[in-house]
């Protein structure tokens, strides 16, 4: 059996492709290009190495090219959660940390850990992902020229820089306007994406901007259980004991995707006060003396819990479901 353990950069791959029947070992440095996942393939068929497992850290978007390039030539690829990957090699005594280590770590991993394979997400799923960050990059910009508006109408500065903020948020909010109009037919003109988006706006609490991130998200990636989804999303409790002197608070994971977790925060928030399971959920754990930000954290989880129900049973939100 062969496993490639593949160190992504910007600029280049390098790769250790290790044979678990004689032990052996060989690098390579390749450049991160097209032309370079095509030269990674016809390396591996010189080596004789027989559809070898690739494990790979999701980086950015430095690995997708890679991983659907290999993905696509028939190779199983898994991607590696970066904090798993550590502990991982702090177990086995790694100390120096050089890009051809990393692949030996990556290799070894797959020797020994066995990781899921990666199923690569369809190409209308990868059209909404990169739609949806364009999207969330200019309100991003947006609220900061905003905010550079205020600020200048405090500091009383010229008229010429007034223009020019104002011209760049007139741009700025145009293009949202035609992003918001694209994300929009693109899901109306996909079946399967359109019927997510419709189950998950069934939710109180689910507006269109979380409606469109999730359905991305459950086009991009299959999840069995609803506990599943939450622990990618990094919104499970983390526990912190030893003995008797170390009890600290549990805590939320925060492992997987950050802007996710930013898209459910105020949906959450508003979800306490409409949503029948999540407003029961919140003033039982009040009762019990939890802080607000814990019980904002369980709101959290519990939506992206009702997420997966509507997607993953194809029905509506019921309102009087186990309640």
């Amino acid at each position: 059996m062969f496993y490639l353990g593949v160190d992504v950069a910007k600029a280049k791959l390098d790769c250790m492709l290790l044979d678990t029947s004689s032990g052996k070992v060989k690098s390579k440095a390749i450049p991160n290009t097209r032309a370079g996942h095509a030269q990674l393939l016809e390396w591996l068929d010189k080596q004789k190495a027989a559809k070898p497992h690739v494990v790979m850290e999701p980086t950015g978007v430095y690995h997708e090219g890679a991983a659907l390039a290999l993905a696509d030539a028939g190779l199983i690829v898994s991607l590696v959660n970066p904090a798993q990957l550590r502990a991982f090699a702090q177990g086995m005594g790694v100390k120096t940390k050089t890009d051809k280590q990393d692949s030996m770590v990556l290799a070894r991993f797959g020797e020994t850990q066995k990781p899921a394979p990666w199923q690569p997400p369809s190409a209308s799923a990868r059209r909404l992902k990169a739609l949806l960050a364009r999207r969330d990059a200019m309100a991003d910009d947006l609220q900061r020229e905003q905010n550079r508006q205020e600020a200048t109408d405090f500091a009383n500065a010229p008229e010429e820089v007034r223009a020019s903020i104002a011209q760049s948020i007139a741009f700025i909010e145009a293009e949202l306007e035609r992003l918001e109009k694209m994300i929009a037919e693109h899901i109306d003109d996909d079946p399967d994406l359109r019927n997510n988006k419709e189950l998950l706006e069934s939710i109180p609490g689910v507006g269109p901007r979380v409606s469109a991130h999730m359905t991305a998200l459950f086009a991009e990636r299959t999840f069995e259980r609803a506990e599943q989804l939450a622990a990618y999303l990094g919104l499970v409790p983390v526990q912190w004991e030893s003995g008797s002197s170390v009890r600290s608070r549990p805590r939320m994971s925060k492992t997987g995707p950050a802007h996710l977790r930013k898209v459910l925060y105020l949906p959450a928030v508003t979800a306490k006060r409409w949503n029948p399971h999540i407003k029961a959920l919140s003033e039982r754990l009040l009762a019990k003396g939890k802080s607000k930000m814990a019980v904002i954290g369980a709101a959290m989880r519990k939506l992206a819990h009702l997420c997966f129900g509507v997607v993953n049973s194809g029905k509506p939100y019921d309102p009087k479901f186990a309640m």
